[in-house]
């Protein structure tokens, strides 16, 4: 029997064509996704990104209200990006929005799930 929540959203985003240099580029993801939890009016706290052999990168941006996640697939033009937070304050159509135009995506889909 449910008796709380729910606590928070998560929003799945499916980025396809993207430039390849820029998902094989920790550096600008970086500052690409920082730029777009700044947009939706995220907390940063913390950001980690890590290089893959041959390529591909992973990156999360820690937020006061939970996370904004990257993992790249530059041989295929893919990106996979979770938002998720807790309360309304963050905005996650701005990010995904900033990071798609960004990443050059010429194709996002989205998915938007309650949580708890």
């Amino acid at each position: 029997m449910k008796t709380h929540g729910p606590f928070a959203s998560q929003m799945l985003i499916e980025l396809h064509g993207c430039k390849a240099e820029l998902l094989n580029n920790p550096a600008a993801l970086k500052e690409l996704l920082l730029e777009a939890v700044r947009r939706g009016h995220g907390t940063i706290v913390t950001d980690v990104f890590h290089t893959f052999s041959p390529h591909g990168v992973s990156g999360v941006i820690v937020i006061a209200e939970s996370h904004v996640a990257i993992h790249t697939w530059p041989e295929h033009g893919y990106a996979a990006v979770d938002i998720f937070s807790c309360g309304t304050k963050l905005d996650h159509a701005a990010i995904r929005d900033w990071i798609a135009a960004g990443m050059g995506a010429t194709n996002v889909e989205c998915r938007e799930l309650t949580r708890g």
